[in-house]
């Protein structure tokens, strides 16, 4: 990291601005370049807040009349919170104050390029599945692959043991493939690159359930590697093409949203499907994980990607 912060040149907004003004005069003359002129009437937070703070109580409401698990108030509560951030910001927009950055953030949410806003539902797919891995990996193979649910048995510290061995080994695959991406990338494209890697990654991950030997798990988990090393590179690189340079800071921030949105998601309704719905075999969060993988890699193919 001290390499990258030592090395690295920075150029300041206003220079950024003149090379986005000499090399692409059509685009940054855009709406789209030029999206930090460009805020949204206050009618249009008004009524989307309109739309997700009702959705967010009946949510919320249906949870508590039901008794369903409590983890699932993260979902209701997270719609009851976008939908009064749009009202939060009706009020701002009405009064004038328009210039904090609560407004700037939550009106470059409304107005996110065409491609991200595209990747995001690539990115949410994506890391809903990544994130079902990291939460059910050792319960699943401990259960399925070893036969035990006792965690204070040898056998299930074996299991364990070995999740992480091959934890290790997706890494490994990861930084081997980030050096073939580019190849791949260059006589393909972007998006059929990280297609590829997304649908190697679900393949690996749903296959887990067919695996009785657990020294097979290190192939499963070579599909992941594959997928993760694609995943830490191919959206960013293909999102900074369709960036207005003096906002890429506030886009990138927000682009991050789309992480953390399926790890909330993830950690409220998997453990209600584990339960409720999968028999509590955490295999099948494995298998609904990789199935997300793949439905991102198809989503990916209908990115529209800009050099």
């Amino acid at each position: 990291m001290l390499w990258t912060v030592l090395k690295t040149k920075e150029y300041s907004p206003e220079q950024l601005d003149e090379f986005e003004r000499q090399d692409h005069p059509e685009r940054f003359n855009s709406d789209e370049g030029r999206s930090d002129e460009q805020l949204l009437p206050y009618n249009t937070f008004q009524r989307r807040g309109f739309i997700w703070l009702p959705i967010g109580i009946v949510v919320c409401f249906l949870i508590w009349y039901f008794k369903l698990a409590l983890e699932l108030y993260i979902v209701g509560g997270g719609l009851t919170a976008f939908g009064l951030m749009q009202l939060l910001t009706t009020q701002m927009v009405k009064k004038g104050n328009i210039t904090n950055g609560f407004v700037t953030v939550t009106n470059d949410l409304n107005r996110m390029p065409k491609t991200m806003r595209q990747l995001a539902i690539v990115q949410f797919f994506t890391w809903f599945a990544l994130f079902a891995m990291w939460i059910y990996t050792t319960s699943a193979v401990t259960s399925h692959v070893y036969g035990t649910n006792d965690t204070s048995s040898e056998l299930f510290n074996k299991g364990a043991n070995w999740v992480g061995v091959t934890f290790g080994v997706y890494s490994l695959v990861a930084a081997l493939v980030a050096f073939l991406l580019p190849v791949l990338a260059k006589y393909t494209s972007r998006k059929i690159a990280h297609a590829i890697a997304l649908t190697a990654g679900g393949i690996g991950l749903a296959s887990i359930y067919l695996v009785k030997d657990p020294n097979m798990l290190i192939l499963s988990m070579v599909g992941v590697g594959i997928a993760w090393a694609s995943i830490l590179a191919m959206p960013y690189a293909i999102l900074t093409g369709s960036l207005p340079q003096n906002k890429m800071g506030t886009y990138m921030g927000i682009f991050n949203f789309f992480i953390v949105i399926p790890q909330l998601l993830a950690a409220s309704i998997l453990g209600f499907f584990v339960k409720s719905l999968f028999g509590g075999e955490a295999i099948y969060a494995l298998v609904l994980g990789g199935i997300s993988m793949v439905i991102a890699a198809v989503m990916v193919l209908f990115v529209e990607d800009k050099n």
